[in-house]
């Protein structure tokens, strides 16, 4: 059973998938983290692999950017394929102080300025916060590991350049970073009674203006990999 998306039949994909925006993330984590490992997905180049984790089984796979791209792959999987939780890893800009670049952003809530939830036909503001238990055992693993972790709001925005710097009226409101993905990744595991959570490294420092490379979002942001994996 394909879909337009995703070439893996039925019981290819785990329950537990594991995701990126960029799908040679995905490869990165089935090379360091899996045994056993099965490729599942090329189409569109959105790379999946399945395999074993300390013996239990996983997916991996990429989702793209942007609350569209993730809206399609999270829906296809819960809905489709039998997947029980989603655990996004992914890049964020901070926009506080106090965070520090390859600090986690765990994300207990995602605003956003998209269009995504209208589709929802909601009478007022929807607003998507993640799986408390799994929030609970990540920011709880992350403390064991020492990794330096914030829980809180973030911004899934549609917008990467932004012209009017919109983002300091969201500081004002608290929100810790700014990625592009998990208001419609929590949205669509509660519309299909699934679970998912987004443990974010922070790329970025918006409001020093300093960033790292490609090639460390790509590979060494490892920490927040350590701790999804651990959600197993």
């Amino acid at each position: 059973m394909s879909t337009p998306h995703n070439q893996a039949n039925r019981g290819d994909i785990a329950a537990t998938v594991i995701m990126s925006g960029d799908p040679l993330r995905a490869k990165f984590m089935a090379e360091k983290f899996l045994d056993n490992v099965k490729q599942f997905n090329g189409l569109r180049g959105m790379l999946g692999y399945t395999g074993t984790y300390k013996g239990k089984p996983v997916s991996v796979m990429g989702h793209g950017m942007g609350m569209p791209s993730i809206g399609i792959y999270s829906y296809e999987l819960f809905n489709f394929y039998d997947v029980e939780q989603i655990l996004r890893v992914g890049t964020a800009g901070c926009i506080q102080k106090g965070i520090n670049i390859g600090d986690v952003v765990i994300a207990q809530g995602a605003c956003t300025d998209s269009n995504y939830l209208a589709q929802f036909n909601l009478p007022g503001t929807y607003a998507p916060i993640a799986d408390f238990d799994l929030l609970f055992k990540a920011a709880k693993k992350a403390q064991e590991l020492g990794i330096a972790c914030h829980v809180g709001n973030v911004l899934s925005s549609d917008i990467f350049y932004d012209e009017n710097e919109s983002w300091r009226q969201w500081q004002k409101m608290g929100i810790l970073a700014i990625e592009m993905e998990s208001a419609a990744l929590y949205a669509n595991a509660v519309k299909a009674g699934k679970r998912a959570l987004a443990l974010l490294t922070v790329s970025d420092n918006i409001v020093e203006k300093v960033a790292t490379t490609g090639e460390e979002r790509q590979t060494a942001f490892t920490k927040m990999m350590d701790v999804a994996f651990s959600l197993i």
